[in-house]
């Protein structure tokens, strides 16, 4: 398999754009970290990266290309990814309306330990899957870069490789900031503000991708 490597360069330059421009992805790492700390938020992120092979298969096995082109299954899919933005929007608002002091840490500890890794990863997983927008990009993209003469699926998924890696190491360097700034000592009004932010965001792109 091979690539023609300015295409290769182009593509790395493009994904890289897309990667560090902020959006679902970004805010659902960064509140997993403030949620269960750094691990919670790279398993997330983890979740997150392992959809870009879905979407890579797809877009080379023209999946993608039916989805757009057939109304009613790119409605479905645009409902489903609204609804659990909406519904990952319901959950930080409800964190943002809860009232009293900050926990103890070994409160702290216990409200940690109720968030199992799969329920991060799964919600990573989902965020970015049921995304029509990364189904579009994948679909306009990945064939730009992807060499005629060689075998498309290996190269859509060697190309979505490349992406994984560099979301990793974008997405857990933001769970480190997270968690460092979280060291600095963060009183839960500020917390909750945050949350209510991000859930007023998630709850926002919802109604937005729902609409569109």
């Amino acid at each position: 398999m091979t690539l023609i490597s300015d295409l290769f360069w182009a593509y790395l330059v493009a994904i890289t754009l897309l990667t560090i421009t902020p959006g679902v992805d970004t805010l659902l790492v960064m509140r997993n970290t403030g949620r269960g700390g750094l691990r919670d938020g790279c398993v997330t992120s983890v979740g997150i990266c392992s959809g870009l092979f879905i979407h890579a298969t797809l877009s080379a096995l023209g999946i993608s290309l039916l989805l757009v082109e057939t109304a009613w299954a790119f409605s479905a899919l645009k409902w489903a990814g609204a609804c659990y933005l909406v519904w990952l929007g319901i959950g930080s608002l409800r964190q943002a309306l809860r009232r009293g002091d900050a926990p103890a840490a070994k409160d702290v500890a216990v409200a940690r330990r109720k968030v199992g890794l799969a329920v991060s990863f799964r919600e990573g997983l989902l965020s970015n899957v049921l995304n029509p927008k990364t189904a579009l990009f994948y679909m306009a993209l990945l064939p730009q870069f992807v060499d005629p003469a060689g075998n498309a699926s290996q190269q859509s998924l060697m190309l979505a490789g490349v992406h994984f890696l560099l979301a990793m190491l974008w997405q857990c360097g933001l769970a480190w900031v997270v968690v460092t700034f979280r060291s600095l000592g963060v009183n839960a009004r500020v917390k909750r503000t945050l949350n209510g932010l991000t859930g007023g965001f998630f709850v926002a792109m919802g109604a937005k991708l729902a609409s569109t």
